[in-house]
C-alpha cells in the first residue's frame, strides 16, 4: 500500500518558550532528546549531537570555548548533561599537528582524554573529530531511515544531488574516526553554504549557527528525503511484492514459541542468550517478499546497524502455505551449523594480524518468512534494540531497492569495524556479567509476597523474569512495580492458573515467545487451609491437593518439556514448607500436599539429574509478612489453633524458633537465589529449611 507523505512527515517539535528559559547545555540536551524521540530520525545509541559552548576556565578563569558532544555509549534520545563529553576546542585543534596520516588515526583516541574540560568523567566517543572540526557551532549526526537508504544506494551522491541540490552535500564511505573529521572539515570550508552532508553508507550531518536552526535543518533535510522516497515508490510494491502470505497472529505466535527455545539451546552453549519476537507489519513486509533470498544476505550498510545484527541474518527455511515446524526443527541444528561455518570463513578472509580472536559465530537475527523475525542477544534489551536495528535496515533496503540498486556495507569495511581494535577495547572494558544474566526465571505466585521477593532476588543478579500469578490485579501492581526497578525489558506478568493444565501450558508458551526459553523454574503459587480432620470438606482437601500438588507436577512438566528443548540443563526449586516435613494440628491437608510437593522434587531430580536439571526445596515457615496466605482465614485459624490472638501469632512463631528470629520473604528468596545459582551448581534433590531452627522439620 503506498504511504503519503503527510502520514510519513517528522514534526517540527521545537517549542521556542521552552528553549529560551535554558542555557546553551541544556538547551543540547533538549536538542538531543526531541531528535531521539523519533526511530525515523536515528536508532537507540546511534548519532550523536554537540555544541560549541563558551565556558569559564576553572584554571585561568578566561572564557574558552568547549566542545560538549554526546559521550561514548550515550543514547540521543534519553541523554541528560552528564552524558556529554566537555573537551576544549583549542587542544582538540592543536592535535591536527600531531596526527600522522589514516594509518594512525586510532592513536588520535588516545589523545582525547588530555583534552578533557573540567575534569569531566565522561569518555568522548570516536565521532568528537566529526563534531570538533565542523566549522560551525551546533552539528546533529542522525541516521535516519530515509536518508540512509539513499547513502546505501548504489548510485548515492547523484541521488544526493538530485535531492538537495548544493544545500546537502555527500562524501564516499569512510570509517568513523580523525581522518573522517578533517574530511568534513574541507567540506565545509569548500562548501560554505552547504547546510550538511550525507556520509555513503552511513547517515546525516547537518549544522546551524543557532540550536533551533540546527534542529530544524535535521528535521528539513530528513522530511525531504521522505517526500522524494514516497514520490518515487508510491505505485511500487515493497521488496518487489508477496512471495508468501504471512499466517494468522496465533499461528505466528505459536511458532516462535516452538522455535525459540530450540534455536536459543543450539547458540547458548558458550553463554545463554535471552530472544525477542517481532512480527510487525514492517518486518511481515520484508520476510514474505520476493526481495528477501536477495537482500537478506547483503547484510546492512550503516555501522550503527551492522554493530548490532552482525554480517547478515539466518533465513530459516519455511513455507507458511505448508507450515511444518518439526521439519523445521528437525533442520534447524544444520541451518545454525552452516550459518557458523560460513560466519568463520568470513573472519579467515577478513581477519588482520592483529584482529581479536573470533567472537561468538551465531546469528543475531532470525527471519522466518510468514512469521517474522527473532532475535538473540545476552540480554532482553539488546535483543529488542536489535531487531529494532534491523527494522531500521529493512527500510533502508526497502527504500534503497526501490529507487536504486541497494548496496550493504563492504565484507571487508565490515569486518573492520566489527573487530576494531577500539570496539575491541570498549568490550573488555564491560563489566563483568552478573550471576544470573542471560538466565530466563518464571515464578508461580510471582506477586506474593515470597514469589515478588524472589523476583526482585534475581531480578538484581541480571535474570529475566516471568511473574505468573492467578491475582491479576496484584500481578498488575507487582508487575509495574518490578518493571520500574529493574526496566520493563526484563521484567513481564501472565495469568495462569496452576491448576489449569491448558493456562499452564499458555504460560509457559508465553516464557518462550518473550524471552525465548526457561532456565529457572521457582514454583510458589500456593495457599493455606486449616481444619481439624473432621471438619476437613472433599472439597478443601482437593483443593490443596490440587493447588500444592497437581499445580506443581503441571508447572514442572512444562518447564521439562522446555529444558528437554533446549538441552543446556535446566533449574526448579520448590517453595514447599516446614509443614511437609513436620505435622502441624488441624492442617492435614495442607500438611499432606506439602509433603507430596517435597517427595514429587525427589522424584524429578532423580529424573532430571542426566540432562543437568537440578531439582531442590527451599522449606519456609511461619512467613507472616508481604506474604498473601497469612491475610485472610489462615491466619486466625492458625490463632485459634493456638489459642491465641492473631496480633500475639508472629512473637509466638519467633519464640518457637530455636534461632529466636523473624523469617521474612527475602529470606526465602535468598535460599531460592542459591538454589538457582551456579553457586549450587553440585545440588540436586536436596532441601533447605529456613525457619529459624525448628528440630522438627530436621531432615531425615
Amino acid at each position: 500500500m503506498a504511504v503519503t507523505v503527510a502520514s510519513t512527515r517528522l514534526d517540527n517539535l521545537w517549542d521556542d518558550v521552552k528553549a529560551a528559559s535554558m542555557n546553551e547545555a541544556d538547551r543540547l540536551v533538549y536538542r538531543s532528546n526531541l531528535l531521539g524521540s523519533d526511530m525515523r530520525v536515528t536508532n537507540y545509541g546511534g548519532g550523536n549531537t554537540s555544541s560549541k559552548i563558551m565556558e569559564k576556565d576553572p584554571l585561568t578563569g578566561e572564557e574558552v570555548e568547549v566542545l560538549w558532544v554526546k559521550g561514548s555509549g550515550g543514547d540521543v534520545g534519553t541523554i541528560k548533561r552528564d552524558g556529554f563529553s566537555t573537551l576544549y576546542m583549542d587542544k582538540l585543534r592543536a592535535l591536527k599537528d600531531i596526527y600522522r596520516g589514516v594509518e594512525y588515526e586510532d592513536e588520535m583516541v588516545g589523545y582525547l582524554p588530555h583534552c578533557t574540560f573540567n575534569l569531566n568523567p565522561r569518555a568522548a566517543s570516536i565521532d568528537t573529530p566529526l563534531h570538533a572540526y565542523v566549522p560551525r557551532k551546533f552539528v546533529d549526526h542522525m541516521h535516519p531511515d530515509a536518508i540512509i537508504a539513499i547513502a546505501a544506494s548504489a548510485d548515492s551522491k547523484a541521488l544526493t544531488q538530485e535531492i538537495f541540490g548544493d544545500e546537502i552535500g555527500w562524501l564516499p564511505w569512510k570509517r568513523p574516526g580523525f581522518e573522517l573529521g578533517l574530511w568534513l572539515e574541507k567540506f565545509c570550508l569548500e562548501n560554505p553554504d552547504a547546510k550538511g552532508v550525507i556520509l555513503e553508507s552511513h547517515g546525516l550531518f547537518t549544522w546551524g549557527d543557532t540550536p533551533k536552526a540546527c534542529y530544524e535543518t535535521t528535521i528539513a533535510t530528513i522530511n525531504k528525503a521522505i517526500a522524494w522516497l514516497d514520490q518515487k515508490t508510491a505505485d511500487k510494491p515493497a521488496f518487489g511484492g508477496e512471495k508468501v502470505k504471512a499466517l494468522d497472529a496465533a499461528q505466528r505466535q505459536a511458532i516462535a514459541s516452538k522455535l525459540m527455545p530450540a534455536i536459543r539451546g543450539m547458540i547458548s552453549a558458550d553463554s545463554h542468550k535471552v530472544g525477542h519476537f517481532d512480527d510487525s507489519a514492517t518486518v511481515l513486509d520484508f520476510v514474505n517478499s520476493n526481495a528477501l533470498a536477495d537482500l537478506a544476505p547483503l547484510g546492512t550498510s550503516c555501522p550503527d546497524h551492522f554493530l548490532r545484527t552482525k554480517i547478515a541474518p539466518l533465513v530459516i527455511d519455511f513455507d507458511p502455505a505448508m507450515p511444518d515446524v518439526d521439519a523445521v526443527l528437525e533442520g534447524l541444528e544444520g541451518a545454525i551449523a552452516q550459518y557458523r561455518e560460513g560466519y568463520a570463513a568470513y573472519y579467515e578472509r577478513c581477519k588482520r594480524d592483529n584482529s581479536p580472536a573470533m567472537r561468538d559465530p551465531n546469528a543475531v537475527v532470525y527471519l522466518i518468512p510468514g512469521v517474522g523475525m527473532i532475535t538473540f542477544a545476552k540480554d532482553k534489551a539488546t535483543a529488542r534494540v536489535s531487531a529494532e536495528f534491523y527494522i531500521n535496515a529493512i527500510n533502508v533496503m526497502r527504500g534503497a531497492s526501490s529507487v536504486s540498486t541497494y548496496r550493504g556495507l563492504d565484507e571487508q569495511e565490515a569486518f573492520d569495524i566489527e573487530y576494531w581494535l577500539l570496539e575491541e577495547a570498549k568490550l573488555q572494558r564491560m563489566p563483568k556479567p552478573k550471576s544470573l544474566a542471560g538466565r530466563i526465571a518464571l515464578v508461580t505466585g510471582g506477586a506474593g509476597g515470597i514469589g515478588k521477593a524472589t523476583a526482585v532476588r534475581l531480578l538484581r543478579e541480571g535474570a529475566c523474569v516471568i511473574l505468573a500469578d492467578i491475582d491479576e490485579k496484584a500481578l498488575g501492581s507487582a508487575s509495574e512495580e518490578l518493571s520500574g526497578a529493574f526496566g520493563k525489558d526484563s521484567v513481564r506478568a501472565v495469568r495462569v492458573d496452576v491448576t489449569d493444565e491448558q493456562a499452564v501450558i499458555d504460560g509457559f508458551a508465553n516464557a518462550a515467545r518473550e524471552f525465548g526459553g526457561l532456565d529457572i523454574l521457582v514454583s510458589n503459587a500456593g495457599l493455606a487451609s486449616s481444619a481439624p480432620i473432621g471438619e476437613t470438606t472433599l472439597a478443601l482437601w482437593n483443593k490443596n491437593m490440587d493447588i500444592l500438588a497437581t499445580g506443581y507436577f503441571l508447572v514442572s512438566r512444562s518447564a521439562f518439556n522446555l529444558f528437554h528443548t533446549q538441552k543446556i540443563g535446566g533449574n526448579i526449586v520448590f517453595v514447599a514448607s516446614k509443614n511437609g516435613l513436620a505435622a502441624s494440628p488441624n492442617a492435614s491437608a495442607y500438611c499432606t500436599a506439602k509433603a507430596a510437593e517435597i517427595h514429587l522434587a525427589r522424584c524429578l531430580a532423580l529424573e532430571g539429574a542426566a540432562d543437568q536439571i537440578r531439582v531442590n526445596v527451599v522449606n519456609p515457615d511461619a512467613v507472616l509478612r508481604g506474604s498473601k496466605i497469612w491475610t485472610g482465614e489462615w491466619k486466625e485459624q492458625r490463632a485459634a489453633a493456638y489459642n491465641m490472638d492473631t496480633d500475639e501469632l508472629e512473637e509466638h512463631y519467633r519464640q518457637r524458633s530455636m534461632l529466636k528470629r523473624s523469617v521474612f520473604p527475602e529470606d526465602i528468596a535468598e535460599a531460592i537465589y542459591f538454589l538457582a545459582s551456579e553457586a549450587s551448581a553440585k545440588s540436586t534433590g536436596n532441601i533447605i529449611n529456613v525457619d529459624a531452627g525448628n528440630a522438627q522439620s530436621f531432615t531425615r
